[in-house]
């Protein structure tokens, strides 16, 4: 790594260009190498592990060929590296070999030694280690032959799993800074507003804004002593959501680039990244990230001799959601209580210490690079209307294929479910996709071949928001879920407002009571009214947003909340109270597990002859229905 290794700064952008054909071609000799995913996903199932395997296995062979080599006689150069995350999290540990970017997912520590013996030095593959298709059966070799990755249009992710993201030298060697250089050396304030206003872009945080607007905004605003600033919100509080996350463990070094060349844009001097304390191995990267990007010479004084200076810090949250929220944000990083303030003064004008400041979130900030670098042209090419380029999204929920997606605006929501994701878990049905987070809303199936953009997405009842996507199959309660929604929102609201603070709990307790099957068909024009009025009359998007799951649910699945009312039962058998186990007598065997595990003792019958279950002892707990190996038990 750079700090460790080298004292020299770059001075100018053509030594920085000097410097990467350096490290392009050290790169292009004839190496081969393992990267292994650490991100936060694969780490949790023993990658870490898995790339000090390789490292000490790489290590044995490094005085000789230790295997089959293409020029007899030549030591065979072994390299491994950690990366950030691939996306495909639901197969993790996920290793790559070079040459070929052979993919072997599911790893374990016992493989590592065959996947070194066998393809490491051996040049042959380890079948059983590649991704199959359950559809057709048919194995595939490298990332592009996997419909998970194939439907992707990858700017942001696109070096994410291929570089090391504690090393700048990765980074630089594949244009890392590049864009930056460009920019100071070649391009006016202006012109890079332009750019980025050409391009399209809007904010990726969830309100959608265009960002060219806020930072003519922002620079716009005429100061006697210039002190503009820059914050890049890695504040991700959404159930569900690892997108900004990922990108900073994975690609710390591009939302660096995004930033500085944002500052450059603006006229701002200091910058800061405010980054949630739940996400220590991101907040790790960003500090060695910017310790690099100093020592090198591309943040600090006088970035590449252009007589333009700008340092970024670190501030880390204490996990409070209405952090997410630009005044909330700044209030909290001025030391204050993380409350909103009203909107009649913009943060563009008088944000961060009363001082004009720009607040994009990490995808954003990351998107900045691509669009200097390669032009607002072809980022403009991707997407629809008013939603240009792409857009990162977690995917997750009764979905098979669980991950990180970075998909292009206008895809259909068909396609991200099933062909990305592979379709419902377990061949369940599919019954509605929630977008947008805690304040966006669900998407019944019959939607399905809607574009996911900004303005499609809020036509429908939901929102982009920050890019989570949670997918529910027949067996999820709308009810529940609105209830679950609703339940995180009133824990996380700040409670400054009134509309807000009460207007959450009274609806969460409407319904509270629906669920339990006390509901009365009065409720619904209630939850309706007070959708409006919290609508109208909160302080920030929270409280503006917070009716969205109810809404969205009563308008699709309007029915189910009439069930739970009218009849007190729940049709997806979620809500206890409002449904009934019972024993399918041609299907349970007389095994007595279930009688054996009752807690109540409710379930009766003798051995090898079919059970029975007394309604009026059983508690609904769920355990018979857990226990029971042959699936007799069912809902009803």
């Amino acid at each position: 790594m750079v700090t460790a290794t080298r004292e020299k700064i770059i001075h100018t952008p053509n030594e920085l260009e000097a410097y990467r054909e350096r490290l392009s071609k050290k790169n292009k000799q004839n190496a081969r190498s393992v990267r292994v995913c650490i991100g936060t996903g694969c780490a949790a199932k023993g990658s870490r592990r898995l790339f000090e395997l390789f490292c000490e296995a790489a290590a044995q062979t490094a005085s000789g060929n230790g295997g089959d080599s293409e020029v007899p006689g030549r030591a065979v150069v072994i390299e491994s590296k950690h990366v950030g995350c691939h996306g495909l999290c639901e197969l993790g540990p996920i290793v790559v070999i070079e040459p070929g970017e052979i993919l072997y997912h599911s790893v374990e520590e016992p493989d590592v030694a065959e996947i070194f013996r066998e393809t490491i030095l051996g040049g042959r593959v380890v079948e059983r280690l590649l991704y199959e298709d359950p559809k057709t059966g048919k194995r595939a070799k490298t990332p592009v032959e996997i419909p998970f990755y194939n439907v992707q249009k990858r700017i942001v992710l696109q070096q994410n799993g291929r570089i090391d993201p504690t090393d700048i030298d990765d980074y630089i060697a594949v244009g890392g800074y590049s864009s930056l250089a460009k920019a100071l050396s070649s391009m006016t304030a202006e012109e890079v507003i332009d750019q980025v206003d050409e391009a399209g872009l809007r904010g990726r945080g969830g309100g959608g804004f265009p960002t060219a607007r806020k930072w003519r905004s922002c620079r716009s605003v005429p100061l006697s002593d210039g002190i503009r600033y820059l914050i890049c919100n890695g504040d991700e509080g959404d159930p569900g959501a690892f997108m900004d996350r990922s990108v900073m463990e994975g690609n710390p070094h591009s939302v660096l680039e995004g930033m500085i060349i944002g500052a450059y844009a603006v006229g701002a001097s200091q910058g800061y990244i405010y980054v949630r304390n739940e996400y220590p191995l991101a907040v790790e990267h960003l500090k060695l990230a910017i310790d690099q990007a100093r020592k090198i010479g591309v943040l600090g004084e006088n970035i590449l001799g252009s007589g333009f200076s700008f340092d970024i810090r670190i501030n880390r949250g204490g996990g409070a959601f209405v952090c997410g929220e630009s005044t909330a944000l700044m209030a909290s990083l001025e030391g204050r209580a993380g409350e909103p303030r009203a909107k009649y003064i913009h943060t563009v004008e008088s944000g961060l210490n009363g001082r004009p400041t720009v607040l994009n979130n990490v995808e954003t900030w990351a998107n900045i690079p691509a669009i200097i670098g390669r032009g607002a042209s072809e980022f403009s090419s991707i997407g629809t209307g008013n939603s240009k380029g792409t857009k990162v999204f977690s995917l997750v929920g009764k979905i098979t294929n669980t991950g990180l997606v970075e998909v292009p605006m206008g895809i259909t929501l068909r396609r991200i479910i099933e062909e990305i994701g592979g379709g419902v878990k377990d061949g369940k049905a599919f019954k509605a996709v929630q977008t947008g987070g805690p304040s966006g809303g669900c998407i019944p199936a019959e939607h399905l071949d809607a574009a996911v953009d900004f303005d499609e997405l809020t036509r429908l009842g939901s929102m982009m928001g920050s890019g989570g996507m949670i997918v529910m199959d027949e067996d999820t309660c709308m009810v529940n879920v609105a209830k679950y929604f609703l339940g995180f929102l009133r824990s996380e609201s700040c409670g400054k407002c009134t509309p807000c603070r009460e207007g959450i709990a009274q609806m969460l307790a409407i319904l509270e009571r629906i669920s339990r099957g006390e509901g009365d068909p009065a409720d619904l024009e209630k939850l309706e009214t007070l959708a409006e009025l919290l609508t109208e009359g909160s302080l920030c998007a929270l409280g503006k947003t917070a009716a969205n799951p109810i809404l969205s649910t009563l308008r699709y699945f309007r029915g189910e909340y009439e069930e739970h009312i009218r009849n007190q039962r729940c049709p997806a058998k979620e809500c206890k109270g409002l449904f009934i186990y019972q024993i399918d007598p041609e299907t349970c065997t007389g095994c007595g597990i279930c009688r054996k595990n009752c807690p109540v003792k409710a379930i009766t019958g003798e051995r090898k002859q079919p059970h029975v279950i007394d309604q009026g002892l059983c508690t609904k707990c769920n355990t018979c229905f857990e226990k029971c190996p042959f699936g007799a038990i069912n809902k009803v």
